[in-house]
């Protein structure tokens, strides 16, 4: 097979960068926007209002579980392709790809079974029992969403796949296909037709099915890594490569769901001691607020996520290729763009707070709604900075082949840090106590994640100097 990808060794380090983040970045906002777009016009309509943005926020970790399994798959196999090719073993990137295609398959059709058998436990689990008209909002949205799970992990999965195969630019595309249908559609079955959360649902899937199946036409015409019948054949070898190199995409999607699991049982329980949102009227309020939140924040990660999984395919080849002086000047890079992604974001969150949630409806809500919106941003968000760099390290070790690095540090920041000051924090603090569980999180993982990089350039410039 002929390797048309060793451009990756010798082009500017900052035009590759760009022209491989940028895409990236675009698919993985667009992806951000099923979500963020659903609550937005859920939050509009008088009809559906914070109890309907409190069913969202509940369902929202459920469609991550779904994401972290596809993007444990699709980066694996991406980081995988990426440093076949430098080592100019096609076979084994064909291999990798045509198995990740039957694991996402498989894996998605068992998860959307386990959704639709077990909904009314899982919602409440996630908090969805703070009052009855959230349940039933959460349920009736939920039942729809894991109908078209098969479609969004697949589309999910194969994008990181199809950047790996060297056309950025149609992964971008295929994602924002599905996005623009989904902007569509949600005001014509929210607003026009009065379909409520079936609605935002509906509209979420059939988008979640335009991506997919450009996606699945793509997988007939890739580029560097040519499919055929022997790409499906089952290797233990090539599935344990791919998804060793995905388990931190993996567990930083998962974990977090388990962060945000502990988030709303904590918000459900001293919200309920709360003078305020202990009443019937405002109960959900507090659910609905912090999950808007988590969308703003959605959107800042998934900037600097894409800033860091765009370069996935440069340092894996450069890798393979043993050109670690390239992978340390792409490094250096990436932790300065990264750092300025998450001070732009914190300058908006402490100067912004009222003109962020005015977007999701606090007009149609008592001032209790705005008033703890802007207490939760400026608190929740205000070492955005820190979670912005740790997040490109975990992601360039992944690129870099060192799974174990990546994941250890994850999962401090998700489960050590973010479960377990989630759980200690509201005994002390109550309602606010949740709140500072992420900023807390954020900076101690950051001391842990700054001896990682310096260890990291350490290691490099003795590679440079042998």
């Amino acid at each position: 097979m002929e390797n048309n990808q060793s451009f990756l060794a010798t082009g500017s380090l900052g035009r590759l960068m760009a022209g491989y983040s940028l895409p990236c970045i675009i698919s993985l906002l667009v992806g951000a926007l099923y979500n963020i777009v659903d609550q937005i016009f859920i939050a509009n309509a008088s009809y559906l209002g914070s109890f309907g943005n409190a069913a969202n926020t509940v369902v929202f970790p459920l469609t991550v579980i779904a994401l972290a399994i596809a993007v444990m798959i699709g980066d694996g196999c991406c980081a995988y392709v990426s440093l076949s090719l430098g080592r100019g073993d096609g076979p084994s990137a064909s291999n990798s790809v045509g198995l990740s295609v039957v694991m996402t398959l498989i894996s998605s059709v068992l998860l959307s079974a386990l959704y639709l058998i077990f909904s009314d436990k899982i919602i409440t689990v996630f908090g969805g029992t703070v009052n009855a008209e959230t349940f039933r909002m959460s349920k009736e949205y939920f039942f729809w969403i894991s109908l078209g799970i098969p479609f969004y992990m697949f589309g999910q999965a194969m994008n990181p796949v199809i950047r790996a195969d060297g056309s950025p630019k149609f992964a971008m595309v295929s994602t924002l296909a599905g996005a623009v249908i989904n902007i569509i559609l949600d005001p014509v079955f929210i607003f026009g037709l009065k379909w409520g959360m079936t609605g935002a649902a509906v509209a979420t899937v059939i988008g979640q099915i335009a991506t997919a199946v450009l996606a699945a036409v793509y997988m007939f015409k890739t580029k560097s890594v040519k499919l055929g019948r022997e790409s499906f054949r089952f290797s233990s070898k090539t599935v344990s490569k791919t998804l060793s190199l995905g388990i931190c995409s993996f567990l930083s999607q998962v974990s977090l769901v388990a962060a945000m699991a502990a988030i709303s049982n904590m918000i459900r329980k001293y919200g309920a001691e709360d003078p305020i949102f202990g009443q019937e009227a405002y109960a959900q309020i507090p659910m609905a607020v912090v999950g808007i939140v988590m969308k703003f924040f959605q959107i800042v990660i998934s900037i600097v996520v894409g800033m860091a999984a765009g370069c996935i395919p440069v340092v894996g080849y450069n890798m393979g290729a043993g050109r670690k002086d390239r992978v340390k000047g792409l490094f250096t890079r990436l932790l300065i763009c990264e750092a300025a992604v998450g001070a732009a974001a914190l300058l908006i969150v402490e100067i912004l707070p009222r003109g962020l949630i005015g977007i999701f409806g606090a007009a149609n809500e008592s001032g209790y709604y705005a008033d703890f919106a802007v207490r939760a941003f400026r608190i929740y968000l205000c070492m955005i900075v820190f979670a912005c760099v740790n997040k490109a390290a975990f992601i360039f070790l992944q690129a870099m082949g060192r799974a174990a690095a990546s994941t250890a540090l994850s999962m401090i920041r998700e489960i050590v840090f973010g479960v377990g000051f989630a759980l200690i924090l509201p005994a002390f603090f109550g309602l606010d106590g949740v709140l500072y569980s992420m900023p807390v999180s954020d900076i101690l993982t950051a001391a842990v994640s700054a001896a990682v990089i310096v260890k990291t350039y350490g290691e490099l410039d003795q590679v440079l100097e042998g």
